[in-house]
């Protein structure tokens, strides 16, 4: 199972590469690449043809790139700093993820 510990909208901070020491928020995970794509995190040129049909004016354009799901750490809601993520069981059934600094469920 290709599981990863961000999801979508979640803010995390970026611990290594280029953009080291950048906060900012998922937009889209690729699970089976084990990759995310950030917010203004690793971006690259892209050169790209006008096309008149789909509005796209065309030229060189910054774009984010996918970044390992390694070098990204969540940033808990409730403490507010970077930490590992567990899991856990709630009372219904349903498994959640915990931040293994303060204990408190994330969303």
């Amino acid at each position: 199972m290709n599981e990863v510990h961000v999801k979508k909208n979640d803010q995390v901070l970026v611990i290594a590469g280029k953009d080291r020491g950048v906060r900012a928020r998922v937009l889209r995970v690729l699970p089976s690449e084990k990759k995310a794509i950030v917010e203004r995190v690793n971006l690259i040129k892209r050169h790209t043809r006008p096309n008149p049909q789909r509005g796209i004016q065309g030229g060189i354009l910054d774009r984010e790139a996918p970044i390992q799901v390694s070098n990204l750490m969540v940033i808990c809601p409730a403490c507010g700093k970077p930490s590992r993520l567990g899991r856990k069981r709630l009372d219904d059934g349903r498994g959640a993820r915990v931040c293994k600094r303060c204990g408190e469920t994330l969303g």
